[in-house]
C-alpha cells in the first residue's frame, strides 16, 4: 500500500510537470497572443490528470492509515493464501450466467441495430435473473 501511494504521488509529479512543460511549450512555439498561444485542450486535460492522480493518491494514503497494518500483500513473509477472502458460493455447474450474459448482449444488440430486439433482451433478461435466482430451489440441487 505504501508503494501505491508513492506511485500515485509520483504521478501526480509527472502529469504536473508535463502540463507545465506542454503549456510552455505552446507559448514558446506559437506567435501572438499569450490567451491565443496556449492549447487549452491539452493543458486542460494534462492538470486535471495530475489533479485526479493526486485525489487517487490522497485517498490510498488515508485508506493505508485507516487500516492499521500492512496488507498481507505488501508483507514479503506472507503466502498466497494470506491474501484471498472468502467470496461467496458459487455455482459451477450453472448455466445461468451465461444466459444472463446473451440476454445482455441481446438488448444491446437491440439498442444499436433494431429497437424491437430491446424487449426480447429484457425478457430474456427476466427469465436468467429468476431462473438463475432460484435455481437452488428446484431440481436436483434443492435444498
Amino acid at each position: 500500500m505504501r508503494t501505491n501511494v508513492g506511485l500515485w504521488w509520483l504521478l501526480t509529479v509527472f502529469f504536473l510537470l508535463v502540463a507545465i512543460f506542454y503549456t510552455g511549450w505552446n507559448i514558446i512555439a506559437n506567435p501572438g497572443e499569450i490567451i491565443d498561444r496556449i492549447e487549452w485542450v491539452g493543458t486542460v486535460a494534462l492538470f486535471f490528470t495530475s489533479f485526479m492522480s493526486a485525489l487517487i493518491a490522497f485517498y490510498v494514503d488515508r485508506v493505508h492509515r485507516a487500516q492499521g497494518g500492512d496488507l498481507p500483500e505488501d508483507v514479503l513473509t506472507a503466502d498466497i493464501d494470506d491474501g484471498d477472502p472468502e467470496l461467496g458460493e458459487f455455482s459451477p455447474w450453472s448455466w445461468w450466467p451465461i444466459v444472463l450474459a446473451f440476454s445482455a448482449g441481446l438488448a444491446i444488440l437491440g439498442l444499436a441495430v433494431g429497437v424491437w430486439l430491446f424487449p426480447i433482451g429484457l425478457a430474456v433478461f427476466v427469465v436468467a435473473i429468476v431462473g438463475w435466482v432460484y435455481e437452488y430451489y428446484r431440481g436436483y440441487f434443492a435444498r
